[in-house]
């Protein structure tokens, strides 16, 4: 009777154990895609990442680079003041509406021979906000002036 709940024990271990290691597997790969880690251009120039992987590039969006191509499509330029990445916008949603030239943006796509195609953009929301990776690589440049910075003169 002992050696049966024993074993019975040590079956159940087992079971759990290789649940646990399975549950383990599914979620690595249901993330496997999800996970989008952010990228300033100075980061991107420095050390390239593979054209199959999927991040995000944050910075500002340069003046006057912005082009219009057909249907929601256009091109424009990511700047954290140390470089530049051209981006070609290639997603099916309109651009955000405070999507606009000097202002903090992020977005998602990959690297393709040189230019990075986003299927989507982010874009700040008010006057004072700025993700934290932006303004992070944008201090580490220093160009960025937080909103009570003054005016130059």
């Amino acid at each position: 009777m002992k050696g049966l709940k024993k074993q019975r024990r040590i079956q159940i271990i087992v079971l759990a154990a290789l649940a646990m290691l399975l549950a383990t597997i599914f979620v690595g790969f249901a993330l496997k895609d999800g996970i989008n880690f952010f990228r300033s251009p100075t980061q991107v120039l420095e050390e390239a990442p593979p054209e199959a992987e999927t991040f995000r590039l944050g910075g500002l969006v340069k003046a006057g680079s912005i082009v219009n191509r057909a249907g929601v499509q256009f091109d424009f330029i990511i700047t954290d003041g140390g470089a530049e990445i051209p981006v070609a916008y290639v997603g099916n949603d309109p651009r955000p509406d405070l999507f606009k030239e000097n202002t903090g943006t992020i977005a998602t796509g990959k690297l393709i021979n040189g230019t990075f195609e986003a299927t989507t953009l982010l874009a700040k929301h008010d006057e004072t906000y700025m993700p934290k990776e932006v303004m992070d690589a944008l201090k580490a440049q220093g160009i960025y002036k937080g909103p009570d910075a003054q005016p130059d003169s």
